[in-house]
């Protein structure tokens, strides 16, 4: 049996938009800041597809998801993931499990994060742990001017 581990970031600014959302693992966070983004800019949605891309060499989101392609203009990110995992198993590898750390000062994830959980494992199909964690006010994190994300994946062949 082959093992890879592949590994994703993503990082997004916060935006004054009135007109977008906060998305997070596919869960919406009303009454939040939203992020910056092409899509609807969930970072870990993101950061999970291209742990999955890197793991299998399929490629990475930028290349398969253009953010110069009006098609994927405000797409649903877990649209996005649905369509890597598909591109995994389609090449013949299964997903093991996937961990993604999330940097933020805000929101608070725990409230929500066997919510996240269940959405983002519903997607892959197999067990994905979302951990949060803050930059201790360091940095454009730490000041609250985005959000990252950063995400190992297992897959197995």
């Amino acid at each position: 049996m082959e093992v890879r581990v592949g590994q994703g970031f993503d990082v997004h600014a916060f935006t004054d938009d009135p007109d977008r959302q906060l998305i997070l693992g596919g869960v919406n966070f009303a009454g939040e800041r939203a992020l910056a983004g092409h899509s609807d800019a969930d970072v870990i949605a993101h950061s999970i597809c291209d742990a999955l891309l890197g793991a299998t060499g399929l490629g990475d989101l930028g290349t398969l998801f253009p953010d110069d392609d009006p098609h994927w203009a405000g797409v649903d990110s877990l649209a996005l993931l649905a369509d890597v995992v598909q591109r995994v198993q389609d090449d013949g590898w299964s997903i093991g499990n996937v961990d993604c750390t999330v940097v933020c000062e805000r929101p608070k994830l725990a409230p929500r994060r066997t919510e996240i959980e269940d959405r983002l494992r519903a997607t892959v199909g197999e067990p994905v742990s979302v951990k949060a964690s803050t930059a201790e006010k360091l940095g454009a994190l730490g000041r609250t001017e985005g959000i990252a994300c950063l995400a190992v994946a297992v897959v197995t062949r």
